[in-house]
């Protein structure tokens, strides 16, 4: 049993500080929107449903995509202004309208002051494989670092990307723990890193979430309420 003092808490993004799924579909909405105006040869060729299945073809032809979503979506819609003989210089723009979206998150009501009464406990971080940025979310100075996949070079559940985590924040694993709402890739990740798995199961997301026999986190949270509680126990009493 891990009997270290906390020192750090590190969260997963989506799904666990606020909901991915609308997000994503409003900025597709939006970056449509945009195509239609500004590259419409594209919009009369492809729709929503058959720039997802692109994106599903060309998943597996490159190991970058597997961790950089941006990536393989700017791949997707150069192949589709390639298609059609548009100039693929608006790609760039295009992904600029939909970064800018997908930016636009809505975090759930506790975690702004989850996060701020965390900080006065200890250090705070996130690990990522979506390409959230918290600069331009508003919500970088909650954060003592953030790590993403895109730009770490490795995605969770490896390993390596959560012991970059401890190392930029200067603690040993075993002083960390890490929540998100993935069972394998947040929880059986954090723990065979040997950080302390949390399972975020926040029940009003769909489809529901289930726990594989075979992980068992050191505690499952339907809140940050909850997590904050489990985690001041732990804290004060330095365990």
């Amino acid at each position: 049993m891990n009997t270290l003092p906390v020192k750090a808490v590190l969260f997963d993004l989506d799904d666990t500080l606020w909901p991915i799924v609308p997000v994503i579909k409003r900025a597709e909405i939006i970056l449509y929107d945009w195509l239609a105006v500004h590259a419409p040869s594209v919009t009369q060729q492809f729709t929503n449903d058959r720039l997802r299945d692109m994106r599903s073809a060309l998943l597996p032809t490159d190991q970058r995509y597997q961790i950089n979503p941006w990536a393989l979506r700017h791949a997707t819609l150069t192949e589709a202004f390639n298609a059609v003989g548009e100039d693929v210089v608006k790609v760039d723009l295009a992904m600029a309208i939909f970064s800018k979206a997908r930016n636009v998150v809505t975090p759930f009501d506790d975690v702004l002051p989850t996060l701020t009464r965390l900080n006065g406990l200890v250090k705070v971080g996130s690990i990522s494989n979506g390409v959230a940025d918290l600069e331009k979310i508003g919500m970088a100075h909650h954060f003592h670092i953030s790590i993403a996949a895109h730009t770490s070079g490795c995605a969770k559940p490896d390993a390596a990307i959560f012991h970059a985590a401890c190392d930029a924040m200067g603690v040993a694993p075993a002083e960390a723990i890490y929540v998100g709402d993935d069972p394998v890739l947040d929880v059986e990740g954090a723990q065979k890193a040997g950080l302390r798995g949390v399972w975020m199961n926040r029940t009003e997301l769909e489809p529901i979430r289930t726990l594989p026999d075979h992980i068992q986190p050191d505690a499952v949270c339907t809140t940050l309420y909850e997590l904050d509680q489990w985690l001041t126990e732990r804290i004060m009493k330095k365990i």
